[in-house]
């Protein structure tokens, strides 16, 4: 019998009792709902049925039962030995008795001596080397652990059975729980299911959505028996009912709600613009008709101050407020005055536009009397086209002649590169001469932003890729919204960047050099410009090399502007002028070159990039180290804006490179080919 630890299990007899009776209650009392009911078994019955069962708990039983025999039998060695003969043989009774007297039994050994011996035989051995007692000692012993083991083995399945007891009814709770999940998520798969096949938007609806007008639009949404038009009136009547009645719990003013959720969940228009502009008597009788019939959610008729015959809440006076009962204008605190163009509500007045200094199809000019110049882009998305880059230096021209200092400010984005459908169109006309035109015009704009002989600031929100990236890094000062998205993005249709960008990441890389070794860094802006990658806010675009460290980060976009025109009138009061462009650029040449391309190997050969990847990465490589010259050669900004243009119109001429511009112009995503 061994007295090591036993293994602490839970006996499957325990485990199958305890499920077996849970089963046995469950099928006794049917439910009308699936979930199974609690096993309606105690602890103690559960204990009693487990101890009953073949368990460690009844083997040490039978080795205790072993033990006391065995201490048993020792005892009765010290005692003596008894016998007796038992070889008797029965004999009939003798003959010649008198008739009717009783004849007795006879017994005689059976072999006919015995008779003699004693009836009774006592035999013993003395103990004399205590063997005896050594044996009695031992079975003792073994019988007191024998009886530990079991009050061990009985604790361990008592515990045992607890754990089981208390685990299933755990797993019971636990299993009703996810029975009543995967009712719910059954019961929202069949909604969803309902409502992606119900997705589709009705024709009607669609063809009434179209309508650009406010007025016409809600008025056939609330005519149409279409339900969707039904559902989408409602949810504009219960807005336009709620904000009406609360407006005075709410907001300071209408503006105020507007706003909110023009913020806050990213309406064109808030909700009072939405009724002003659908015309505001009559969808205040629309809402009172569908008060009086019970259609919408609440019955609580709508404010007096609603049906007093304005036409809105919002006008060149302010807003109105129905805690006060008039018109509130905007704040006048000083730090609203911060934000030059700030966003309106319809009826408001805009703000002034300033003075126009000239305005043609690509730019518009114009100052507000401080003798700060800001040019702001018209072209869609603020795309750099031929247009765009005549009228920016056109606007540096009239800048150094007129003005102490030149702000490139509009409403988000900055610019999102080059136009690309203006350029393809050169492409397939085969007109490469006024492709590489344009691109030495890009450059020499960007020159002239980075060289003026005025303070040149980009106020910059939103996306700036591509050439809107290079104009960010040429111009002297560049003020950021912190939700900026900066890169150098061309790779993604099949160019690289040749508006200065490469040129300038090189130079800084030279910059950034620490003990005199600039590769790291070159392969650092390499990964970058290869991979088109776009910082993530504009404080991440300083990490990546987009921003200078003088560069201005601010939180409010609203006052972008602002900020943008007391940094060029600072750099103007301090008679700030550019730095000389430097003549000497130390490049990683050819063994730089080698370098990255085995890197770009690598990628290629794991199926990383394209063959096309691999060209397009391979010249980036090539502009970014210099050329093909030896390590540590000097050169200028010329020598690498040559080899960006030549690069950038090589890379143009090809077909693959054209696929992919016209698939980003279809589809707006990049094309891998």
């Amino acid at each position: 019998m061994s007295n090591g630890p036993r293994p602490k299990v839970v006996p499957l007899a325990v485990l199958l009792v305890l499920v077996c009776v849970a089963s046995t209650s469950q099928a006794q009392n049917p439910s009308p709902s699936p979930t199974p009911q609690t096993p309606a078994l105690s602890l103690d019955e559960a204990l009693r049925l487990a101890n009953a069962q073949a368990s460690t708990f009844q083997t040490a039983l039978l080795n205790e039962r072993v033990a006391a025999e065995d201490v048993r039998q020792a005892r009765a060695a010290f005692l003596p030995k008894i016998s007796t003969p038992l070889s008797y043989i029965y004999t009939s009774p003798a003959l010649g008795l008198p008739p009717g007297e009783p004849r007795g039994p006879s017994f005689v050994t059976s072999d006919g001596i015995g008779v003699y011996d004693a009836l009774v035989n006592v035999s013993g051995d003395f103990d004399i080397a205590g063997r005896l007692r050594a044996t009695l000692a031992r079975n003792r012993a073994l019988l007191a652990a024998a009886h530990a083991g079991a009050k061990v083995a009985r604790r361990e399945l008592a515990q045992a059975v607890i754990e089981a007891y208390y685990g299933l009814a755990l797993a019971d709770a636990q299993l009703r729980a996810a029975e009543q999940n995967l009712a719910a998520a059954e019961e929202f798969e069949r909604i969803t299911s309902l409502l992606f096949s119900a997705g589709e938007v009705a024709a009607e609806v669609e063809e009434i959505l179209r309508q650009k007008n406010p007025a016409d639009q809600l008025a056939k949404l609330r005519a149409s028996s279409n339900p969707q038009a039904q559902f989408l009136w409602a949810i504009f009547r219960d807005v336009f009912h709620y904000v009406a009645v609360h407006l005075g719990d709410i907001a300071h003013s209408a503006r105020d709600v507007d706003f909110a959720i023009r913020w806050g969940f990213g309406w064109a228009r808030g909700p009072f613009e939405l009724w002003q502009a659908a015309g505001w008597q009559q969808v205040a009788k629309w809402i009172e008709e569908d008060i009086a019939a019970g259609k919408t959610m609440a019955k609580a008729p709508l404010p007096r101050w609603v049906t007093d015959g304005r036409q809105g809440v919002h006008s060149p006076e302010g807003s109105y407020s129905a805690e006060t009962g008039r018109m509130v204008p905007r704040s006048k605190l000083p730090v609203y005055a911060r934000q030059l163009f700030p966003e309106t509500v319809i009826g408001e007045k805009p703000a002034d536009r300033g003075t126009t200094i000239f305005e043609d199809d690509g730019v518009r000019m114009w100052h507000q009397g401080d003798r700060i110049a800001i040019v702001s882009f018209k072209s869609k998305m603020h795309s750099l086209g031929t247009e765009v880059l005549l009228g920016l230096n056109r606007a540096i021209d009239e800048a150094e002649k007129h003005f102490d200092a030149l702000v490139i400010w509009h409403e988000a984005p900055f610019a999102v590169g080059a136009n690309l459908k203006a350029a393809l169109e050169s492409l397939k006309a085969g007109q490469f001469d006024e492709f590489e035109k344009m691109v030495a015009l890009f450059q020499q704009t960007s020159q002239r932003l980075k060289y003026s002989l005025v303070p040149t600031v980009a106020a910059v929100e939103g996306m700036a890729l591509g050439g809107g990236c290079e104009f960010v890094m040429h111009s002297q000062r560049a003020v950021v919204a912190l939700e900026s998205y900066i890169g150098l993005v061309e790779v993604g249709v099949g160019l690289l960047p040749a508006g200065g960008g490469l040129k300038e990441m090189a130079g800084r890389a030279q910059a950034w050099a620490k003990g005199g070794d600039a590769f790291p860094e070159i392969a650092r802006v390499f990964k970058q410009a290869a991979m088109g990658e776009v910082s993530k806010s504009a404080e991440n675009a300083r990490e990546m090399g987009y921003l200078k460290a003088s560069d201005i980060v601010i939180f409010n976009p609203a006052e972008l502007l602002f900020v943008a025109k007391q940094q060029a009138r600072a750099m103007a009061d301090a008679a700030v002028r550019p730095a000389l462009a430097p003549a000497q650029i130390a490049v990683a040449g050819d063994t730089g070159i080698a370098t990255l391309k085995m890197m770009l190997v690598n990628m290629k050969e794991g199926g990383f990039i394209s063959d096309h990847d691999y060209e397009i990465s391979s010249r980036i490589a090539e502009i970014l180290c210099g050329g093909e010259v030896e390590p540590g050669s000097i050169v200028d900004e010329k020598w690498l804006l040559d080899l960006e243009r030549r690069h950038f119109v090589a890379l143009a001429k090809t077909p693959k490179t054209q696929e992919r511009i016209e698939h980003m112009l279809k589809t707006g995503k990049p094309l891998r080919n």
